[in-house]
C-alpha cells in the first residue's frame, strides 16, 4: 500500500521486535521448501557497512529465532550506499565502510568464540552479493588517480568498478584465512550488467565466480 513503515515491521531483522515477523514468515517459507523436498534457495539479506555490530545483530536474529533449513543457504547483499553513509557522517571514508564489512569476518575467523553467533550463522552463508541501481550515473572514475580507500573522502559513491575491486580483494584474502582454518569459504556474486557501463560487465568477469542476477 505504498508504506514503508510496514516493511520496517514485517521484512526486517533489526526493528523493535528483533525481527520476529520476518523470522515467522522466512520459516514458514523454508518449512514449504523441505516439504516439496527437491527445491533450494539463496535467499538474501542486507549487510549494510553502517557499523561492525550488523554481523553480529544479523546473527543473533538468525540464531535466536533458529532461521535454517538444509534447503537453504543465505546470500548476503551489500547496497552500495556509501554516498548515503558519508552525506549523514556515519563514515569518514570508504576505508570506514570496508572495515565494517570485513573486520567482524577476519575476526571471528581467527577466533570463532569471539563472535560464536556469528561463527555458527557464518556456516549457512555461501555468498556476497553487490546490489544498487546500476543505471546511476558514476561521477568518479575508477584509474590510476583515484584515491585508496582510507583517502576516498568524497561524497559521490565510488563506481562500481572500485566497489567490486575491494570486496574481491577482501574476500580473496578471507577466503585464503578461512581455508587455511577448515572453515566454509564465500563466493562473489554480483548483481552485474543489468545496466549502466559495459565495464560493470568486464570488472564482473575478472572478479566474480558468477552473476547473482
Amino acid at each position: 500500500v505504498g508504506e514503508s513503515t510496514l516493511r520496517e515491521i514485517f521484512i526486517k531483522t533489526d526493528n523493535f521486535v528483533g525481527g520476529k515477523y520476518f523470522a515467522e514468515l522466512m520459516k514458514e517459507v523454508l518449512s514449504d521448501l523441505e516439504d516439496s523436498k527437491y527445491q533450494h534457495a539463496e535467499p538474501r539479506l542486507s549487510i549494510y557497512g553502517r557499523s561492525k555490530n550488523e554481523w553480529d545483530n544479523l546473527a543473533k536474529w538468525a540464531i535466536t529465532h533458529d532461521v535454517w533449513s538444509t534447503n537453504a543457504r543465505w546470500l548476503i547483499q551489500i547496497p552500495r550506499l556509501y554516498d548515503v553513509y558519508r552525506t549523514k557522517n556515519m563514515v569518514k571514508n570508504f576505508d570506514d565502510m570496508l572495515d565494517n564489512l570485513f573486520t567482524p569476518l577476519f575476526e571471528v575467523t581467527n577466533d570463532p568464540s569471539s563472535h560464536p553467533e556469528l561463527h555458527l550463522f557464518l556456516q549457512q552463508v555461501s555468498g556476497i552479493d553487490s546490489v544498487d541501481d546500476e543505471s546511476k550515473h558514476e561521477f568518479v572514475h575508477f584509474d590510476r588517480s583515484t584515491p585508496c580507500p582510507p583517502e576516498f573522502t568524497d561524497l559521490e559513491n565510488p563506481p562500481y568498478n572500485y566497489w567490486l575491486f575491494y570486496m574481491y580483494a577482501n574476500i580473496c584474502k578471507l577466503n585464503a584465512f578461512r581455508r587455511a582454518r577448515g572453515l566454509n569459504t564465500f563466493a562473489l556474486r554480483p548483481h552485474c550488467g543489468e545496466a549502466g557501463h559495459v565495464s560493470h560487465l568486464l570488472t564482473g568477469y575478472l572478479t566474480s565466480e558468477s552473476i547473482a542476477h
